[in-house]
């Protein structure tokens, strides 16, 4: 009985490793989130990024940087997430690709980065500039948040997963839907991107 069932965990075991997959590959960090496309009066400002943690990655940066443990965070513990937790991805675009008219456009900074740890769940905020003049013709912004990896798995929120800021005197359509121009995850993932379309009100 005993050597079947060790006949058992090894043929288990060959088969696991002839999984097409490779190991490592799959998400670790789960993040819903919400966009608010910011409008000022040239345009599109930029994007505002809302993202909610999963519990485990929460209990990790509270564990590592909530030195008092009081559940919440201050502005010194913010900065330290900032520098040795958020910034590391300016290499990835901040997970943060945008295209303007089909065109990639490089996020090379992002502003207002803050952090809110509360009941235990973990959010980051932040505001990723991207100036897009309004004109009569409509000009499409395409904004895809992905981590290129897979690591972290990025989902928009079900409720809410877009708003419009200072939008009132533009034409704006918004859609979500998968891109099937970007490919991840050893092209068999397409990232849900937001679709954002506007112009000069006639």
């Amino acid at each position: 009985m005993v050597h079947r069932k060790c006949l058992n965990i090894s043929v288990l075991s060959i088969i696991l490793s002839l999984w097409v997959v490779p190991a490592g590959s799959h998400p670790h960090v789960f993040i819903v989130q919400r966009l608010e496309a910011v409008f000022d009066d040239q345009g599109l400002a930029g994007i505002r990024v809302r993202w909610k943690f999963d519990d485990m990655f929460a209990s990790m940066i509270a564990e590592d940087h909530d030195r008092n443990q009081n559940g919440r965070l201050e502005e010194s513990e913010v900065k330290k997430i900032k520098e040795n937790a958020f910034d590391y991805i300016s290499k990835f675009n901040y997970f943060v690709f945008i295209k303007i008219d089909d065109t990639p456009f490089q996020v090379k900074y992002t502003t207002d980065f803050h952090a809110v740890l509360k009941d235990n769940r973990l959010e980051y905020l932040f505001f990723v500039p991207c100036h897009v003049r309004a004109i009569h013709d409509v000009k499409k912004i395409t904004v895809a948040t992905y981590d290129p990896s897979y690591y972290s798995a990025i989902f928009f929120a079900k409720n809410s997963p877009v708003t419009l800021s200072g939008a009132e005197g533009y034409e704006v359509n918004t859609a979500i839907r998968e891109d099937p121009s970007t490919t991840i995850y050893y092209g068999m993932i397409h990232p849900w991107t937001l679709f954002l379309e506007f112009c000069l009100k006639p």
